[in-house]
C-alpha cells in the first residue's frame, strides 16, 4: 500500500468512527418528542443487525409468513371487485380497491414478519455503516425473497380454490385484476416498482419515528394505499396476482410472470435501498462530517 493509500484509509477510518460515535452517542429524546435523525438510524441500523444475525430457518420461516398474510390484501381486493362489478366503473373499482389493498401490509408489519421491500432499506444501512458486506446483503435479501414468494404461491393456490367455492369472487375476476397489474409497459412497470420500492423503504424509516401502534397503523395505510390507488407495482402483492391470473387464464403465460416479477422486484430494490438507505444515510453522514 502507497503512502497516500494509507492516508486516504486513515481518513476513511475516522470518518467512520465519528459516524459509529456520533449514532451510538445521539440522546434519547423525550417519550412524547419526535425522534431525530439520528435515533431513527440508530435504531434502523440496530434492527437491521437483529435480522441479520437470524438463522437462516428463522428468516425462511419468517419472509413465508409475510408472503401467506400478504394474501389477505388478494382477498380483499378480488371480493371487493367482484362486490362492486356492475355497481361502477371498472376504473373506479380499482380506486376503491385502495381502502382494502392495506390490510396485508397492516397484519405483515405489525406482526413483524420480514417482508422484502419493507426491508430492502433497513437491510442496507448496516453495509452503508460498514457493518456488513454486500455479499451478505444480498444472500439476505435472496432468502428473504424466496420466502415471501414461496409464501405468496400458498396463499393464491388456496384462495383461488376457496374464493369461487364460497362466492366471494370467480376466475374471471382474478384474470381480470392479473390483466390489471400487467398492462403497463415493461419500462413502466421498472419506474413504477422503484416507486414504490421508494414508498415502502420510507415507511420503514416513518414507523422507525413513530410511537404509537395507532400511529403505524395510520402510517401503513396511507402509504400503501396511495401505491393502490396509483396502481405502483409491489412485487410480493404483484405476485401473488399475477401468478393467480396465470394459473386462471392460459393467455398468461409463465414468461409474464418472470417477466413481470423480475422487473416488479429489481424495481423495488432500487428504489428502496438507494432513494432511501442510501440518502438517508449519506444525509447523516454529509451532517457528522460537515461540523
Amino acid at each position: 500500500m502507497s503512502e497516500e493509500e494509507k492516508i486516504i484509509a486513515a481518513e476513511e477510518k475516522k470518518k467512520q468512527k465519528a459516524i459509529d460515535k456520533e449514532i451510538q452517542t445521539t440522546k434519547r429524546t423525550g417519550k412524547d418528542a419526535p425522534k431525530t435523525h439520528g435515533e431513527i438510524l440508530r435504531d434502523q441500523i440496530t434492527d437491521a443487525q437483529e435480522t441479520y444475525e437470524k438463522s437462516p430457518s428463522s428468516i425462511l420461516a419468517s419472509s413465508m409468513t409475510a408472503g401467506l398474510e400478504i394474501g389477505f390484501s388478494f382477498l380483499m381486493i378480488c371480493s371487493v371487485f367482484y362486490f362492486l362489478e356492475g355497481k361502477m366503473e371498472e376504473s373506479s373499482i380499482f380506486k376503491m380497491i385502495a381502502l382494502v389493498y392495506p390490510l396485508g401490509f397492516i397484519l405483515v408489519v405489525m406482526g413483524q414478519s420480514i417482508l422484502f421491500t419493507e426491508q430492502t432499506a433497513l437491510l442496507t444501512l448496516p453495509v452503508l455503516n460498514n457493518k456488513r458486506t454486500i455479499g451478505s446483503m444480498l444472500r439476505l435479501w435472496g432468502l428473504v425473497i424466496c420466502g415471501n414468494l414461496i409464501g405468496g404461491y400458498m396463499i393464491a393456490l388456496l384462495l383461488n380454490w376457496l374464493g369461487p367455492r364460497l362466492g366471494i369472487f370467480n376466475s374471471e375476476v382474478v384474470i381480470t385484476i392479473a390483466d390489471h397489474v400487467l398492462k403497463a409497459a415493461p419500462h413502466v412497470i421498472f419506474v413504477s416498482a422503484i416507486v414504490a420500492g421508494w414508498l415502502m423503504g420510507l415507511l420503514s424509516w416513518l414507523l422507525a419515528s413513530a410511537r404509537d401502534t395507532i400511529s403505524r397503523i395510520v402510517m401503513i395505510f396511507l402509504i400503501t394505499s396511495v401505491m393502490a390507488f396509483t396502481g405502483l407495482h409491489h412485487s410480493i402483492i404483484g405476485s401473488v396476482e399475477v401468478f393467480s391470473g396465470m394459473i386462471k387464464s392460459a393467455d398468461i403465460t409463465f414468461l409474464d410472470y418472470v417477466s413481470f416479477q423480475s422487473l416488479a422486484l429489481l424495481g423495488n430494490a432500487f428504489g428502496g435501498a438507494i432513494f432511501v438507505g442510501l440518502l438517508k444515510y449519506r444525509a447523516f453522514v454529509f451532517n457528522i462530517i460537515g461540523k
